[in-house]
């Protein structure tokens, strides 16, 4: 399974530099100089990170064969990807990567089935995103008191929801 780690924006400057919307806890091993990143879409990659540098808070690269603001701008949207193999399991108990979650079952607390976790939001508060049949997606904070267990194992999530969530 594919790891998105970053997103190409903006051209920055007219060498061909390329803002970068982080979307990994640790941007220095996961894009470091002279690394090669797969890309979704897979043919604009992979692409070899020559530079990087931190400006004004926004993550810089300078990539191999990328010269100019025209050749950086067609990059925009590119999503920069790993292999979730390279991902070691945290030591936490408590803390999961999005893929672990993506595509666990949720059941609430009684046993009744609610649905599948399709994305994971990270928007101040992490939610999860639950496919439910026939009915619109359910948006469940991703906190101790609504999501009591977490079993990646047996691929089953329990959610003890609050009247009204579902």
């Amino acid at each position: 399974m594919q790891l998105v780690v970053g997103r190409i924006g903006r051209p920055h400057g007219v060498r061909g530099e390329v803002t970068v919307e982080v979307r990994t806890d640790d941007p220095e091993l996961r894009l470091p100089v002279g690394a090669s990143i797969a890309t979704d879409p897979a043919d604009r990659g992979p692409l070899v990170i020559e530079g990087r540098r931190w400006h004004k808070g926004m993550l810089l690269l300078s990539l191999a064969g990328v010269a100019g603001r025209d050749a950086a701008d067609a990059l925009r949207g590119t999503m920069l990807v790993i292999d979730s193999a390279e991902v070691a399991p945290s030591d936490d108990p408590d803390e999961f990567h999005d893929h672990e979650l993506i595509g666990l079952t949720v059941v609430t607390v009684t046993g009744e089935s609610i649905g599948e976790v399709t994305d994971v939001l990270h928007h101040g508060q992490d939610l999860l995103v639950v496919r439910r049949d026939g009915q619109d997606d359910a948006l469940i904070p991703f906190v101790k008191a609504l999501v009591p267990e977490v079993d990646v194992e047996h691929g089953r999530l329990v959610v003890d929801p609050p009247e009204g969530l579902l």
